[in-house]
């Protein structure tokens, strides 16, 4: 969700990322399950290992904006009002990708900056985007899962994985340790007080899937807990050796949010890891396989599936994270062979302030660099969903589909519509589809 030093897009009141779930399930009394709900996860059978014969890699989104996740032509309603001509243009090429998953992000800083713990749910955004037009607004996460809603009631998939992030000033602790210059208290390890917060958070947006009809099957405890933006120090030292402190601090929210999931009752699957793709450790930051083998027994095991993040640059000389993050599972009796979600990946201007070259030909780098990524993950069976990050362009971390203006879409669309187009639904793995004309030389 950060590359670098890269932080959440404003959306509105709340922050959106800036750094990315198809059969439905109930347990949830009173939830409405969307179609596909009887249907099994593609990639992954019911006791979370990876399925042997798989379709083609299925895919998800993460995005933030409301607006541009309802089904075009959708009209006005509580918490999701009238939007310019260019979101239904959009929304148009976004239900054509059919996403099998949503990866719905929590910022519990906006939300849940009451010490009370009693979280903002419906929190209104602007529907901007660092306050570029168009704009449309929303009621925060209550919208997201009406808009998650409206699809799976429109045609299926669009299942919800939770991400919850960052935590409120009065839940974390004092600085300590080796931090960044400018670490704000949203990083900081979390008090026993803010657990408690915590699970309430998770309480109340479980409530909130039950009251829109959203089974909310799976839930990532915390979003990049190697990355000293979301946990921070990484380090008592400012030494590449010097122990790990992360996994300590990632291992309390798996525990809360293992006991309040289990509380709640139904099926409900953890998603763990969705660490950020770092080459190796450093004095601020973790890497994907120290943090691995740093985690107790009983929260590595935990999981039904694994999350890494892994961008792609245009010359397609990124770190595999991917296969470090398959290594260091491999290495531990109860995690070896686990599934791997990509969830998230884009392409652009994928170091933090740089902008997307945005010539002819670099374009077309760009959309032949992503397709020869999910190529290789679509032949890699133990990568069983890749998400897109985002929709819409942050100036500041611009890896989207559309430009910021939502004038146009960038060439690399295409190579996600030609894999939701493929017959069958797919096809088999390991026979990607043909690479679309736009990312022809």
């Amino acid at each position: 969700m950060t590359r670098g030093g890269r932080g959440f897009v404003r959306v509105g009141a709340l922050f959106a990322v800036a750094a990315l779930a198809a059969s439905g399930c109930g347990g949830d009394g009173g939830e409405r399950g969307p179609r596909t709900a009887t249907a099994p996860v593609p990639g992954v059978e019911s006791d979370g290992s990876a399925s042997t014969a798989q379709p083609r890699l299925p895919l998800g989104l993460t995005e933030f904006n409301a607006q541009l996740l309802r089904p075009a032509g959708s009209r006005p309603r509580a918490g999701l009002g009238p939007s310019p001509a260019r979101f239904d243009a959009v929304r148009r090429q976004v239900s054509a990708l059919r996403p099998r998953y949503l990866r719905v992000v929590v910022d519990w800083l906006r939300v849940g900056a009451d010490p009370t713990g009693t979280p903002a749910l419906s929190l209104p955004q602007n529907g901007c985007v660092r306050d570029i037009e168009p704009c449309a607004a929303f009621d925060g996460v209550r919208a997201q899962l009406q808009a998650a809603r409206e699809q799976q009631d429109a045609g299926g998939g669009w299942e919800v994985v939770v991400v919850i992030a960052w935590t409120p000033e009065w839940a974390a602790l004092p600085p300590r340790g080796c931090e960044r210059p400018g670490t704000e208290p949203r990083a900081r390890a979390i008090t026993a007080e803010g657990l408690v917060a915590y699970r309430r958070l998770i309480r109340e947006i479980l409530a909130l899937g039950r009251e829109i009809g959203v089974p909310l099957r799976w839930w990532s405890p915390y979003n990049e807990p190697n990355h000293p933006a979301f946990v921070s120090p990484q380090r008592a030292a400012c030494d590449p050796k010097s122990p790990s402190l992360a996994p300590a601090v990632y291992a309390r929210f798996v525990r809360a949010a293992r006991a309040e999931l289990a509380a709640a009752g139904g099926d409900r699957r953890l998603v763990l890891g969705e660490l950020a793709g770092f080459r190796g450790p450093s004095e601020r930051a973790t890497g994907v396989g120290e943090f691995v083998r740093a985690l107790p027994d009983d929260v590595a095991c935990a999981g039904a599936v694994w999350s890494q993040h892994q961008y792609v640059r245009p010359d397609g000389r990124q770190h595999d994270a991917v296969g470090e993050l398959e290594r260091a599972l491999d290495a531990r009796p109860c995690t070896a062979g686990q599934p791997v979600w990509v969830t998230e990946t884009g392409i652009g201007g994928v170091e933090a302030g740089k902008a997307r070259a945005s010539d002819a030909a670099a374009l077309r780098r760009q959309c032949r660099a992503q397709y020869d990524q999910l190529v290789r993950w679509d032949a890699d069976r133990r990568v069983a969903a890749v998400f897109q990050y985002t929709l819409r362009d942050d100036p500041l971390y611009p890896v989207a589909l559309f430009d910021p203006g939502l004038t146009r879409a960038w060439p690399v669309y295409d190579v996600w519509r030609v894999w939701a187009d493929a017959p069958g639904g797919g096809g088999r793995r390991g026979s990607a589809p043909p690479a679309p004309p736009s990312c022809a030389a």
